[in-house]
């Protein structure tokens, strides 16, 4: 490379230019919706395992706290091992792995099906099919017939 063709600014704008089609196609934004709200589906799930889900398994349970005191003690050095909010960890990834299983797998399993059979079912013969099946049955007739078909334009 010459140094006489080194043109810095000329390679950043290069690289801005391939930065934002690269930023700006329509799947990367889609991907960049779909965390988003995946973000806050995780959320909300969240809040309902914390809120909801777990308080009530908690009094379903037998303890005098709810499951974010559910600990294991470790008799030497007196640590606690949390598993109740291991259990709440696991009650949210269910949920959202079931969410996600009736949303892709069925939901939208079922509309993709239902697209295949739409796409199955046939549409019935378009008008220039109905024209040449006309042309081809009168052909037909002239030849059965005894008459030999002219050619267009002759008497």
């Amino acid at each position: 490379m010459d140094l006489k063709d080194f043109n810095p600014a000329k390679q950043a704008l290069s690289l801005f230019d391939e930065f934002r089609e690269f930023a700006f196609k329509g799947n990367v934004i889609d991907l960049a919706v779909g965390v988003i709200i995946g973000g806050a589906f995780g959320n909300i799930v969240k809040s309902l395992v914390d809120h909801i889900i777990m308080p009530i398994i908690g009094v379903i349970l037998p303890g005098d706290k709810g499951y974010e005191h559910w600990v294991f003690k470790i008799n030497d050095k007196g640590k606690d091992i949390p598993y109740g909010l291991f259990l709440g960890d696991i009650v949210n990834f269910l949920i959202v792995a079931a969410a996600l299983f009736f949303f892709i797998v069925k939901f939208l399993g079922w509309i993709m099906h239902f697209k295949k059979e739409e796409a199955k079912a046939p549409s019935g013969p378009t008008k220039e099919e109905e024209l040449l099946t006309e042309i081809r049955d009168l052909l037909k007739q002239q030849v059965q017939g005894g008459h030999e078909p002219r050619p267009a334009g002759s008497s």
